[in-house]
């Protein structure tokens, strides 16, 4: 981006920056749901659960950050809990 103010192109490099790193934490907190999922339809019982503990924190950082937000981040666990909580039951 060319424009007359450098303040501008350094926002521009700024936003730029954040966004990739951003979109590299949504697809990781996306991919560790697919692992939760997977591994409950496949009814395997540890698995899940670990899965599940660690797109907790993924979750979790995202939110403090201020990736997702709060509800989203709650939502997404509660979702993701149940459906490991029926494999225990």
């Amino acid at each position: 981006m060319a424009t007359k103010f450098s303040s501008a192109e350094k926002r521009h490099k700024q936003d730029e920056k954040r966004r990739v790193q951003n979109k590299k934490v949504k697809s990781s907190v996306r991919t560790a749901a697919k692992r939760v999922v997977t591994a409950a339809h496949a009814k395997d019982k540890d698995l899940a659960e670990a899965s599940l503990k660690d797109m907790i924190k993924q979750i979790d950082t995202a939110a403090r950050k201020g990736i997702i937000k709060k509800n989203a981040a709650a939502r997404k666990k509660s979702r993701m809990q149940r459906l490991v909580n029926v494999l225990n039951a």
